[in-house]
């Protein structure tokens, strides 16, 4: 009975401190889209002394308390990295149980996701996918394409460069068909054969389990992305880690090149005059 009491009154602190940290979000200056490299599964299981897969398990529930936590916000649009074209490289046996949690996951998932209004959508090289997950995210895909609220964006089978070169090939495809003019193309235009043409470019990335590089994950749409990283474990990642994060990217000086007097309106002092 102590014990299952201490953990009530555990539990009752950490939704006391939690709760704290959300009241200091500011809403006006929330992220517009936050993207998430949802690393150390492995690693989490492994210390655990478990398999790799009982890690990505786990990882499932920080998916749902991440989601959770965006929608009620009102963060637009969630960006998650699940698999990576690298991850095709990894043992038969984890890639297959990736695979088969991935659809397990999403069909438990649509009631839950109409009934927040979420919408899921897709980025990657879906043709990579077996047959049956390919089946699963499109029936989730139309389940929930009326939905109004969050966009949840599920990167699977994705990878930068893979991106950047199909957005290539399809703008030279266009000029030898003659319907784009090289002399025209612009960023902009570069923008519209991107995967994420519909979605606006992440303010704020978040990395967990402490590694810090963004491998190969929207190195195009993170140019001016503020990164955020962690040693918190995926599986560990939750609502109060969310805002810690988003508590930082508030209290930075987000200039895209200018200088902080520009952006505050302030008038520039003027060179000496030295002559």
């Amino acid at each position: 009975m102590r014990c299952l009491r201490k953990k009530n009154l555990n539990s009752q602190s950490e939704l006391a401190s939690m709760e704290s940290l959300k009241d200091k979000i500011d809403a006006t200056r929330l992220p517009r889209h936050i993207a998430i490299i949802m690393d150390g599964n492995g690693r989490w299981a492994t210390e655990k002394g478990q398999d790799r897969l009982y890690g990505h398990f786990h990882g499932v529930e920080s998916v749902r308390d991440i989601v959770e936590g965006c929608a009620e916000l009102g963060i637009e649009y969630l960006t998650l990295y699940a698999f990576s074209t690298e991850n095709w490289d990894r043992p038969e046996y984890e890639v297959t149980g990736l695979m088969e949690l991935l659809v397990e996951t999403i069909r438990n998932e649509v009631e839950t996701l109409n009934k927040n209004n979420i919408r899921l959508h897709v980025i990657g090289n879906m043709n990579m996918l077996p047959e049956y997950a390919k089946i699963a995210l499109n029936e989730a895909l139309e389940l929930t394409s009326k939905n109004t609220g969050l966009n949840l964006i599920m990167a699977l089978s994705y990878s930068s460069r893979w991106e950047m070169v199909e957005a290539v090939k399809s703008i030279a495809a266009d000029i030898k068909k003659g319907s784009l003019d090289p002399e025209t193309i612009t960023q902009e235009t570069l923008q519209r054969y991107l995967s994420t043409s519909n979605f606006p470019d992440p303010e704020l990335m978040i990395r967990t389990s402490g590694e810090y590089r963004i491998s190969n994950f929207l190195l195009y749409q993170l140019a001016y992305a503020e990164l955020y990283f962690t040693n918190v474990r995926w599986p560990d990642f939750r609502k109060e880690n969310l805002y810690e994060a988003i508590l930082n990217f508030q209290g930075r000086e987000r200039r895209f090149g200018k200088t902080g007097a520009q952006l505050q309106g302030q008038k520039l002092p003027e060179k000496e005059n030295t002559l």
